[in-house]
């Protein structure tokens, strides 16, 4: 065969492959899509304030995603694995235990959010649950962490081990609590498999969606108390009286700007929508749960 020939045969080879790659390219499903298809209609994802974002529905299926595999920082989202894990662990919700004095100074040094109890305190681990998810409190997330495998240490290497089993592949954790730390970390699309696994656990989806919790008396607290969900605080800056929405966690640092995981009731069907890094603090407009009302408003119509 000529020199001539084998080049042309070459080159021919050549642009078959060609071919065949963009035909690959453009028959792929786009993953990072920022559009969710609702019938003949199509919501657009990519003008929220938050720079990671997912909706899915019950059954798991993904509706819409904006940079769901974007690493973020999850802040007081991560207590929702630390409450799902203390309930699968815990033997008995529902038994006493005593806040350790020694657990109360290092939270109070970085200006955690607490629920409101005090060091020596008896309660159960119902009152911690139901106090690290809806106010957010850090010493109910250590305290639960020591009660289910005796130290924080133990417990985060269980969320992780956790972790791995949800297929969360672009998580890792390093505390119950969501603090900041450059090695804690997932995406919102880690998220919604932790969200959509929990919400199956009864006591887990009762905590949830619950917006209030009354602390019976204790010994530190003699009348007992009530606190109210961080979410339905936000709820109430935004001006909204009534929604779809069931409940959920919010959550802020400043590296992980304001975050929000929610579960929400639209014509008979479940919803699940979580967002993270909308710019903003707990003094400004709560722009992560007016992107959630904005979504979850879109599917009512």
């Amino acid at each position: 065969m000529s020199k001539r020939k084998q080049r042309r045969k070459r080159r021919r080879k050549i642009g078959l492959i060609f071919l065949a790659a963009v035909l690959v390219f453009l028959l792929l499903p786009n993953k990072k899509s920022e559009v969710f298809s609702k019938g003949k209609e199509e919501i657009s994802l990519g003008e929220l304030y938050s720079e990671a974002a997912i909706l899915l529905d019950e059954e798991g299926q993904i509706l819409g995603r904006k940079n769901s595999e974007k690493k973020i920082y999850p802040a007081s989202l991560t207590k929702i694995m630390t409450v799902l894990l203390s309930i699968e662990k815990l033997d008995n919700i529902r038994e006493i235990t005593v806040l350790r004095e020694e657990i109360f100074p290092e939270l109070y040094a970085q200006d955690a959010s607490m629920a409101g109890f005090l060091p020596g305190e008896k309660v159960t681990y119902r009152d911690l649950l139901y106090g690290a998810m809806l106010p957010s409190g850090a010493e109910c997330c250590v305290a639960l962490a020591e009660g289910s495998c005796g130290s924080e240490k133990e417990f985060v290497s269980e969320m992780n081990k956790k972790a791995k089993k949800l297929g969360m592949k672009n998580t890792h954790f390093t505390n119950t609590t969501g603090l900041h730390d450059d090695n804690h970390y997932t995406t919102v699309e880690d998220l919604s498999r932790l969200l959509c696994y929990a919400m199956k656990n009864q006591d887990f989806s009762k905590i949830f969606t619950a917006f209030s919790y009354s602390v019976p008396a204790t010994n530190k607290h003699p009348e007992g108390f009530t606190f109210f969900s961080t979410l339905s605080q936000e709820l109430q800056k935004a001006g909204v009286k009534d929604s779809c929405i069931l409940g959920g966690k919010t959550g802020y640092t400043s590296n992980a700007g304001l975050c929000l995981a929610t579960a929400a009731e639209i014509n008979g069907k479940k919803y699940f929508f979580i967002t993270a890094h909308a710019q903003g603090s707990h003094n400004t407009e709560p722009y992560h749960v007016l992107d959630a009302l904005s979504v979850y408003g879109k599917l009512e119509k």
